[in-house]
C-alpha cells in the first residue's frame, strides 16, 4: 500500500486499482508512443451541457523551425481551431490561445487533446493553435521550447488573418506542456517580441531540481501515483541531453522555476492537485509570481494525484475543469470589435 494512499480523495480511491503504471525506460518508449498516440482524444468536460462544435475549423499548418546554433530545424506542425466567425459579429477580434500537450517532455501529439481544444474554441470563441514539439530525447533542450517559441511569433505575425486580436495571445500547457509554457512566458518576456496576455500551467512540470538523485527533504507524500519520481527523472535527463537533473547549469528556459525573476511575466493560473509530485514547486512558483507583483490565480485539489482529471466521472474531476474552463472564459472570452476611425 502507498504511504499517501489514504490521502487520495475517495472517489478516485475506487480507481487506484485500475490506474496504470508504468515505467519510462529507452526500450519502452517507442511502444509507449505507439499506444500513447493511438488513445483516443480525451473527452472535453462541458460545463453547462453540450457545446456545438461543428462550426469550429480544424485545420494543419506547417511553418519554418527555429534556427538554432546557425542549424535550421524541421518544420512545426501546428494544429489550428478557429471557430467560424458569424456576420452578426463583424470583424470581431478573437483571443489567441497557443496550447502545448503533456508527456513528460517525451511522449505526446496535439491530437491526444483535440476534443478539448474544439471545445475551447467553440464555448470560449477563442482561436486555439496547439503546437506539436518535437520531443526528448531525440530532441532536448533547447529544441522543444524553441519550436514553441517559433509557433508563438507565428500566431502573433499571423494574428490578422486569424482574426485574432495581438494583444490577447495566451498560452496553456499541462504537466511537460505546461513547463513549456512557463517557459516560454520567460522567453516571451525577455525576447520583447510577443507580449503575452496570461499563461494558464496546469500541474507544470518546473523544476528539474525535483527530480534530482540528491533532492533535498523530498514530499513524502507526494509523487507515488502515474507520475511518480523515476518517471520524471527519467523525462528530465531526457529534456536535459542525458545531463543528471540538479546540476548548477540548467537554464530558466528549460526549468522555469530555475528563473531568478518572475517579474513582468503575464497574468496566471495555475492548478494542480495536493499528491502531485509537483505540487511544492507549483506553490512555491505561484508565491514568487505573487512576491514579483503578477496576478496569480492557484488552485490545489485535496486528494488529487499527477493527472487525477484523466479520471471519468468524479467530483473532483469536474471542479478541476469547472475552475479551469471558467478562468479561460474570464480572460479570453470577449470579442472586440474593430470600430471606424
Amino acid at each position: 500500500m502507498k504511504k499517501s494512499q489514504h490521502l487520495v480523495d475517495p472517489e478516485l480511491a475506487r480507481f487506484l486499482e485500475n490506474m496504470p503504471s508504468f515505467d519510462l525506460r529507452d526500450e519502452v518508449l517507442p511502444e509507449m508512443r505507439r499506444v500513447f498516440d493511438a488513445t483516443p482524444s480525451l473527452p472535453a468536460v462541458e460545463l453547462d451541457g453540450p457545446v456545438d462544435v461543428s462550426g469550429v475549423v480544424r485545420e494543419e499548418v506547417r511553418i519554418p523551425g527555429p534556427v538554432i546554433g546557425g542549424v535550421p530545424s524541421p518544420d512545426v506542425r501546428i494544429v489550428v481551431y478557429r471557430p467560424e466567425m458569424g456576420s452578426a459579429k463583424g470583424t470581431g477580434k478573437r483571443a489567441g490561445l497557443l496550447h502545448l500537450h503533456g508527456g513528460g517532455f517525451v511522449l505526446g501529439t496535439p491530437e491526444r487533446v483535440d476534443l478539448r481544444n474544439k471545445y475551447i474554441a467553440a464555448d470560449v470563441g477563442c482561436v486555439v493553435a496547439s503546437v506539436d514539439y518535437r520531443l526528448a530525447p531525440e530532441t532536448p533542450f533547447p529544441g522543444p521550447v524553441e519550436d514553441c517559441y517559433a509557433s508563438l511569433l507565428w500566431l502573433h505575425r499571423q494574428a490578422g488573418a486569424l482574426g485574432i486580436d495581438p494583444s490577447r495571445i495566451a498560452v496553456k500547457g499541462e504537466s511537460a506542456g505546461g513547463g513549456l509554457a512557463a517557459c516560454l512566458a520567460l522567453l516571451a518576456r525577455d525576447r520583447k517580441e510577443v507580449a503575452l496576455s496570461h499563461q494558464f500551467l496546469v500541474y507544470p512540470m518546473l523544476d528539474d531540481r525535483t527530480a534530482s538523485a540528491t533532492e533535498v527533504d523530498p514530499h513524502e507524500y507526494s509523487g507515488e501515483f502515474l507520475w511518480t519520481r523515476e518517471n520524471n527523472r527519467y523525462g528530465w535527463r531526457a529534456m536535459l541531453g542525458g545531463k543528471e537533473p540538479g546540476g548548477d547549469d540548467v537554464s530558466p528556459y528549460c526549468a522555469a522555476a530555475r528563473a531568478k525573476d518572475l517579474g513582468g511575466l503575464p497574468a496566471t493560473f495555475l492548478q494542480v492537485g495536493s499528491l502531485d509530485l509537483f505540487v511544492e514547486e507549483n506553490v512555491d512558483y505561484a508565491r514568487r509570481l505573487l512576491r514579483a507583483g503578477v496576478p496569480t490565480e492557484l488552485h490545489v485539489y485535496p486528494g488529487g494525484f499527477h493527472g487525477f482529471d484523466l479520471v471519468p466521472d468524479t467530483n473532483i474531476k469536474k471542479q478541476f475543469a469547472r475552475d479551469s474552463h471558467l478562468a479561460l472564459r474570464r480572460a479570453l472570452g470577449k470579442i472586440f470589435i474593430d470600430r471606424p476611425s
